[in-house]
C-alpha cells in the first residue's frame, strides 16, 4: 500500500487495476510499529528509571544549551517531558505508551497506516535509542530505525488525500528501498561470517555450537541440536547460499527468479523463528521480503489471481530465453554452492559430506571484485523502476496530472536516490577499498545523518561464542553468607530441569545481557555492578525484570544481606534412548566465581559503583501529580503483574 506523499491519484490506464503488492506491503508498514513494541512499561522503569539499572536522566546531560540546541546534539523527546511536568522516568514511560498506542492504532485501522504516524514512531524509537545505552544498542534496533525511516517514504499521506490512494506513480520507487535494505541486511550477514575469519563457520561446524550457544534458545533448538554433524554442516552451507548467493537475485529482470529468493529467504527466517528467540527480527526480515513480491503472486494468496487465456503453444522466443536464464540461474547457483564447498554424496556412510574449498585470501579478492558491480547492479534496477514511474506518469490523462505526477515522481526519486547514496556508505564496510572509492560527498551525506539512524552497517552472528560450553552467570543471594540460593531469571538458561521459553517477539533485555556479561570479565560490563546493588536494596522494579511473579524470587519478603555471582558451563543434554522428552534440558559445570561477595556499604561495592559512574545521586524533586503523571502511574499499575510476551501478544 506504499502511496504518495500527496495523495493524489492520476488518472491512467495503470491506476484503474487494484495493486495487489501494494496490498502486501500495507503487511510490512502495518506490524512494523507493534513489532518493535518489546520496549514498553514492562522493562523501561527496571533498565532506565530513576531506581533502575542505568538510570536515563544520566544520558540527558543539561548542557546550558538552549533547548534546540540540546534537541541537536542529542535528538529525544525526552527534552520535553520537564515541559510537561514530567521527569526522566515518566517521559520514558509517556514516549513507550503512546509508541504501542500508535502501533496498536496502525495495526487494527488502515486509515492510521499514514505516513505521519510513522514518522511519529520513528521519532519516539529514536528518543529511546538515544537514552538506551546498551540495553536498546542491537543491530534490530538500528534496523527498526531504518525501517521506521523508510516507511515514511513507502506509506501514504491520508490528510492530504481526495481520492483513492490504490496507485501511485512512483511506488515502486520508494517501496524499491524496502528490497535494498533486505539486500545489504542478507549480504553482509552472510559476508561477515567469513571475513571474521572465525574457525567454526570456516570449518562449517559453526551451527553445531549454535543452538545451544544463542542467547535465549526455544526448545526446538534443543531438537536441532541433536541433528548429526553432516547435516548441521550442510545447513551452514545453505545459510551461505542464502545469504551471499540468492540476494543476487532480489535484482534479477526474471519474476520466478526473485520468487525463488523470496521462499529461500523466508524458509531461513522461520527455521530461526523455530530455533531462537529472536525477538521482532526474523519477522521484520520476513515483511521485508515482500518486496520480493509481485501483483500477480499476491493475488494468488489473496484469492484474486489472474486467469491464464489461450494456450502457451508454441512458446514466444522471448518465453523460452527467460525459462533458460531461469534454468541458467539455478544451475550456476548450485554449481557456485557445490564447487565451493566441497558438496559430495558418500553413499558408503550415507552421508553428504562437505569443506570450505576456498582460502580467506580468495574470498577477500572476491568480495573485493563483487561489491561495486553489485552496487551497480542495485542502482540499475533502481533506475529501472524509476523509468518505469516517469513512464507512468506520461501516461496519466490530462496535462495537469502529467505535470502533477511528474512533481511527485521527481520528489520521490531524488529521495529515493539520496538514501541509496548514503547507504552504501555502511554497506561497504565489508569491503574497506570499496569504501573508500565511494565519493567524498556520499561521506559527508552519511556523517551528516548518521545520529538518526536512517541507514546502518549490519551482519549478524559474526563469530561463534561457546564453542568450550555456553558460559552463564548464575546470581546468588543469601542473608549470612553461608547458605546461598539461586536467584532463577525467567527467559534464560538456569535450573538444568527447565525448558528453554519460547518469547518472540518480546526481548527480555536484561537477560540478553547477562549473556554478553558472561562472555568477559565483569569488569567489561559495568552496569552489573548496579544491578548487584539493585537487587540489594530490593528495588521492585529491577526484580520484576528478573521476575514477574515476585513469589518465584526467592527474596521477595526481604532483599538479601549479600549477593555474588558464579560462572558456569552449560550443554544441552543428549537424547534420551527412548526418545522421550529429556528430564534435564542442560547440564552444567561451574568454572569460577564471576564478581565477588558484596553488600551494602561494602568498600568493594562502592568502589565498583564510584568507578562506573554509578552511585545514587540526590532525587530530583519529583513533578506535581497532575493529569499525565497520574494517568501514567494507573496504566504502570495494571500491567505491572503481566509479562512481555503476555502483553505484546494480547495486542495482535
Amino acid at each position: 500500500m506504499p502511496a504518495a506523499l500527496f495523495g493524489v491519484q492520476p488518472r491512467s490506464v495503470a491506476g484503474e487495476r487494484s495493486c495487489q503488492r501494494e496490498k502486501a506491503a500495507s503487511l510490512w508498514a502495518r506490524d512494523k510499529g507493534v513489532l518493535g513494541s518489546d520496549m514498553t512499561l514492562v522493562a523501561a522503569r527496571g533498565l532506565y528509571g530513576k531506581d533502575g539499572i542505568l538510570p536515563a536522566r544520566k544520558m540527558l546531560r543539561v548542557t546550558g544549551k538552549g533547548f534546540w540546541e540540546q534537541l541537536r546534539d542529542s535528538p529525544t523527546l525526552l527534552w520535553l517531558g520537564p515541559r510537561l511536568g514530567l521527569d526522566t522516568e515518566q517521559g520514558l514511560e509517556a514516549l513507550c505508551l503512546l509508541g504501542v498506542l500508535l502501533s496498536f492504532g496502525a495495526l487494527i485501522l488502515e486509515p492510521l497506516r499514514d505516513s505521519l504516524l510513522f514518522l511519529a514512531l520513528w521519532a519516539l524509537y529514536l528518543s529511546l535509542y538515544q537514552v538506551g545505552n546498551l540495553f536498546i544498542y542491537f543491530i534490530w534496533d538500528s534496523l527498526l530505525l531504518e525501517t521506521g525511516f523508510l516507511a515514511v517514504l513507502v506509506a501514504p499521506l491520508h490528510l492530504l488525500k481526495w481520492r483513492s490512494t490504490a496507485w501511485r506513480a512512483h511506488d515502486g520507487v520508494t517501496f524499491w528501498l524496502v528490497r535494498w535494505l533486505l539486500f545489504r541486511l542478507m549480504f553482509a550477514s552472510g559476508v561477515v561470517k567469513l571475513t571474521s575469519r572465525c574457525p567454526t563457520w570456516w570449518g562449517l561446524t559453526a551451527l553445531t555450537y549454535h543452538y545451544e550457544t544463542q542467547c535465549i534458545p526455544t526448545p526446538a533448538a534443543w531438537f536441532a541440536h541433536q541433528l548429526p554433524v553432516w547435516f548441521q554442516k550442510f545447513s551452514v552451507v545453505a545459510t551461505y547460499a542464502i545469504e551471499i548467493a540468492v540476494p543476487a537475485l532480489f535484482f534479477a529482470p526474471v519474476r520466478r527468479l526473485r520468487l525463488f529468493a523470496f521462499y529461500c529467504q523466508v524458509l531461513l527466517q522461520v527455521l530461526i523463528v523455530l530455533t531462537g528467540n529472536y525477538n521482532f527480527f526474523n519477522l521484520l526480515t520476513v515483511t521485508f521480503c515482500f518486496s520480493l513480491l509481485d501483483d500477480d503472486h499476491v493475488g494468488l494468496w489473496l484469492g484474486r489471481g489472474r486467469k491464464k487465456t489461450g494456450s502457451s503453444w508454441p512458446p514466444r522466443p522471448l518465453t523460452v530465453l527467460i525459462g533458460l536464464a531461469e534454468l541458467g540461474s539455478y544451475g550456476l547457483l548450485f554449481y557456485w554452492t557445490a564447487c565451493h564447498f566441497g558438496l559430495k554424496v558418500n553413499w558408503e556412510k550415507k552421508l553428504l559430506e562437505s569443506k570450505t574449498a576456498f582460502t580467506y585470501h580468495e574470498f577477500m579478492q572476491w568480495l573485493k571484485m563483487v561489491t561495486l558491480p553489485l552496487v551497480g547492479l542495485a542502482l540499475l534496477s533502481l533506475l529501472w523502476e524509476i523509468l518505469q514511474a516517469a513512464y507512468r506518469c506520461a501516461c496519466a490523462r490530462g496535462f495537469l496530472w502529467k505535470l502533477w505526477g511528474t512533481l511527485q515522481w521527481a520528489v520521490f526519486t531524488t529521495a529515493a536516490l539520496g538514501m541509496f547514496a548514503i547507504s552504501l556508505v555502511p554497506f561497504t564496510y565489508i569491503e574497506y577499498e570499496s569504501n573508500g572509492k565511494l565519493w567524498p560527498s556520499i561521506h559527508q551525506m552519511f556523517s551528516a545523518v548518521d545520529r538518526y539512524q536512517v541507514a546502518n552497517s549490519y551482519g549478524l552472528f559474526r563469530r561463534m561464542t561457546g564453542v568450550g560450553g555456553r558460559p552463564e552467570v548464575v546470581v546468588e543471594g543469601s542473608y549470612d553468607k553461608e547458605t546461598w540460593t539461586e536467584i532463577e531469571f525467567m527467559y534464560k538458561p538456569g535450573n538444568v530441569s527447565v525448558a528453554p521459553p519460547v518469547v518472540a517477539p518480546h526481548q527480555p533485555r536484561l537477560d540478553w545481557q547477562m549473556w554478553f556479561a558472561a562472555l568477559g570479565h565483569h569488569s567489561q560490563s559495568p552496569w552489573f555492578t548496579s544491578f548487584v546493588y539493585r537487587l540489594l536494596q530490593g528495588k521492585k522494579e529491577v526484580i520484576h525484570l528478573v521476575q514477574v511473579d515476585e513469589s518465584r524470587y526467592p527474596f521477595h519478603s526481604q532483599p538479601p544481606a549479600y549477593i555474588r555471582a558464579q560462572l558456569y558451563k552449560y550443554w544441552f543434554t543428549g537424547n534420551a534412548e527412548d526418545g522421550s522428552l529429556p528430564q534435564k534440558w542442560w547440564e552444567r559445570q561451574r568454572v569460577e566465581e564471576f564478581y565477588p561477595s558484596v553488600f551494602l556499604g561494602d568498600p568493594q561495592l562502592d568502589a565498583f559503583l564510584t568507578q562506573y559512574g554509578l552511585k545514587d545521586k540526590a532525587p530530583t524533586k519529583r513533578p506535581s501529580d497532575s493529569l499525565l503523571p497520574t494517568a501514567l502511574r494507573l496504566v504502570r499499575e495494571h500491567t505491572h503483574p503481566y509479562s512481555g510476551p503476555t502483553l505484546i501478544w494480547s495486542l495482535y
